[in-house]
């Protein structure tokens, strides 16, 4: 068992903040296996790494013998969380919902222990609530508190609406703390407002109000934006070995860097003497060769990581191509946008994906870089269309 001071050391790592402290404490003291809740809404269909920042402390606190509770929040999904939102989002609908909750079931034992993990719908409770319930629960915040929320303030006075519905869903979260009796809740540093909603409504409800832990965004592949299926600047972690690993050696050196504090499992002390061996001449393309086989293996085996690494190497430094490149034949119309040619390929799921992979510089031509979304490729001649550093195709357009 580790000591307090061990098991403050074990959760501090990568955190941005931990409210209150002195109450973590006073609860690590009392000796039992503490609630600890993360929510998920099933918004997108696949976990992506940037879920793993959460997963990783959530399997860190559950090695520390306390009580994993995945929360899916496949009631709230159906509102969309919209932290961070400038507009309001369409609400899915709950076949939608519960189609990506299964994926994420399936999806989030590669962190953590199924043993040791409650899964828990907020369903169970949210689809039980009714008008008078949602009226009380409405009537415990101001419009006024609400407009505090950075969101809600800036598209308040940027005269951007805001629908009604949005002021429910940090209530809605916060609620579900109070069902779960929580006594820790994590969650990134753009989910601040709704992890305090939690501490409020518990003591509303006349329970000991959560400790809030918040942690870093992982920034993408891009290394400025936070990770996000919609951003196309993702590693999902149902992906196969190759893609993960092409993908992590395609990030910056300093972004290798904050990947290392925020999903790696090696000790701080570890990562100090990589740093340090960069520092006096290492060559950092091999650090990141560490890296990635980390995370392949963690998602898939070690026999794996070690064969993408092979396969990288093969591929990017020796210069050689794939050996399944797919073949196609499109008869087009005149004019043909690029991003349909992309879509038709199966190397972007949709015209809108493709047109953001070209404007991120992501897609090439026999190895050029194309920028113009009105590129157009000529007809009758074979051309290798490129994604990223993994995905081909050899294309005749006729």
């Amino acid at each position: 068992m580790a000591t307090i001071d061990e098991a403050l050391a074990i959760i501090r790592r990568g955190t941005e903040e931990i409210l209150i402290e002195d109450e973590l404490i006073a609860k690590l003291k009392e000796g039992r296996p503490l609630y600890v809740k993360a929510g998920f809404d099933p918004t997108a269909p696949d976990l992506h790494l940037g879920h793993t920042v959460l997963l990783n402390k959530m399997r860190q606190l559950q090695e520390l013998g306390h009580e994993i509770m995945f929360l899916i929040g496949d009631f709230t999904g159906m509102i969309g969380d919209p932290s961070g939102k400038n507009e309001t989002r369409p609400p899915l609908t709950r076949a939608q919902v519960q189609e990506n909750a299964l994926t994420y079931q399936k999806q989030v034992f590669k962190v953590l222990d199924p043993k040791q993990t409650n899964i828990v719908f907020n369903s169970q409770w949210g689809d039980k609530l009714s008008a008078v319930d949602l009226i009380k629960l409405a009537a415990t915040h101001t419009v006024a508190r609400m407009l505090e929320r950075d969101d809600f303030h800036k598209r308040f006075t940027s005269e951007q609406p805001i629908a009604i519905h949005e002021f429910l869903y940090p209530l809605l979260q916060g609620y579900d703390s109070v069902e779960m009796q929580a006594d820790i809740e994590l969650g990134g540093t753009d989910q601040k407002f709704n992890l305090l909603m939690g501490r409020e409504l518990q003591k509303h409800y006349g329970q000991k109000p959560q400790v809030i832990i918040t942690l870093p965004l992982l920034p993408g592949l891009d290394g400025i934006k936070k990770m996000s299926k919609s951003l196309g600047n993702y590693i999902g972690i149902d992906e196969s070995a190759e893609q993960i690993f092409g993908k992590v050696m395609s990030i910056s050196d300093e972004t290798m860097w904050l990947w290392f504090e925020l999903i790696s499992f090696r000790s701080i002390e570890e990562i100090k003497e990589l740093r340090d061996e960069v520092g006096n001449g290492m060559n950092p393309r091999d650090v990141k060769f560490l890296l990635g086989e980390e995370i392949v293996a963690r998602f898939h085996h070690v026999e794996a990581a070690k064969l993408a690494r092979e396969n990288f190497i093969a591929q990017f430094q020796k210069g050689r191509m794939p050996d399944n490149i797919k073949d196609f034949k499109l008869k087009v119309r005149d004019n043909e946008p690029l991003s349909n040619i992309m879509k038709l390929t199966d190397l972007a799921k949709s015209t809108s994906e493709a047109n953001r992979l070209i404007e991120q510089g992501a897609v090439r031509v026999n190895g050029e870089r194309v920028l113009d979304r009105n590129y157009q490729i000529e007809l009758n001649k074979e051309i290798i269309l490129q994604v990223g550093k993994l995905r081909f195709a050899k294309i005749i357009l006729v």
